[in-house]
């Protein structure tokens, strides 16, 4: 994992759980790439989100459907690092990254993350590790765009990506599944 960070410049990552790993995950890291000009995106992929139920898959075949899913891509990677930070903490995790990496750390997330961030351990802090990149999710532009957080987030820790929106969620992929 560590070698990864090697000579980067421009990181971002996208943490979650990965339940299932999508093609929506795919769409923004490349976007993401391509317009912040980053060097490469890591997934982490963590045990359990806090703010979710349970994962419907195992953390072993999430890790193993991510990596497969990325296997092709030689700037996105995947990772699993809550053992190594005994924590599935956004804030932790990206205050370990820093220390290892003099890069610049970009977090990535959809709009609907955004509505709830104020809910996460931490939140204020995280940006001291990392600029918040928001992409479009259908039906959150609008509620996001009178969030409490937004208020407290000053404008360069914050950076919106327009592109496409893409219909997809691993939620909606679950449900579907279980049809």
């Amino acid at each position: 994992m560590l070698n990864i960070f090697n000579n980067k410049k421009k990181i971002g990552i996208l943490g979650g759980t990965f339940d299932p790993p999508h093609l929506g995950h795919l769409h923004i890291s490349k976007i993401a790439l391509n317009k912040l000009k980053l060097d490469s995106v890591i997934w982490i992929i963590t045990k359990q989100n806090p703010l979710k139920e349970k994962p419907y898959f195992s953390l072993k075949a999430r890790i193993k459907m991510s990596k497969s899913m990325i296997q092709k891509e030689k700037n996105i990677f995947a990772d699993y690092l809550d053992d190594v930070i005994k924590s599935t903490n956004t804030f932790k995790l990206l205050k370990f990254l820093k220390k290892k990496t003099t890069a610049k750390l970009f977090f990535l997330m959809g709009a609907d993350n955004l509505v709830n961030f104020h809910k996460w351990k931490k939140w204020e802090k995280i940006l001291d590790f990392a600029k918040i990149v928001v992409f479009p999710r259908s039906n959150f532009s609008k509620k996001t765009s009178n969030n409490k957080v937004l208020k407290e987030i000053k404008k360069k820790n914050l950076i919106y990506i327009k592109s496409k929106k893409i219909n997809i969620s691993s939620t909606s992929m679950r449900k579907f599944k279980k049809t």
